[in-house]
């Protein structure tokens, strides 16, 4: 099986200069707790609740901050014909819940997180389970 057959492909963006405000509501909106940030048809980095909580709010000046002065810029990603036990096992590895999916033109095509696993192998989740299920 591969990642193009269980990941969530409507994935909901934001651009760098969209403020955090935006964010928070667009998470709150689609029920998600990231974003892949794009700009120029390109994935530039991932946004999540934590960050702005985390990197946006600790000097009090959330609503003057960007998306971009607190996203994550490193993106570790997957691409739609990788296996996904082999997805599963990085994602653990990397203690990482989500993943954008790219396709060969590094153009983002969805997304898949711990959810898509659970429904797509039994063996795939419990992978991820012991990355990023295991208590710190």
């Amino acid at each position: 099986m591969i990642i193009e057959e269980i990941m969530t492909r409507d994935v909901a963006t934001i651009r760098p200069e969209q403020s955090l405000l935006e964010a928070a509501e667009l998470m709150r909106s689609r029920d998600v707790g990231s974003l892949p940030v794009h700009e120029n048809d390109r994935l530039i980095g991932m946004i999540t609740d934590r960050d702005i909580v985390v990197r946006g709010l600790t000097d009090n000046d959330i609503g003057g901050k960007t998306v971009r002065d607190v996203m994550s810029e490193e993106v570790m990603y997957c691409r739609a014909g990788d296996q996904v036990e082999s997805v599963a096992t990085n994602m653990a590895d990397l203690e990482m819940r989500r993943l954008p999916v790219v396709d060969e033109n590094k153009r983002l095509v969805g997304i898949v997180s711990l959810a898509n696993m659970m429904h797509s192998k039994r063996t795939a989740a419990q992978t991820m389970g012991r990355g990023v299920a295991t208590p710190h």
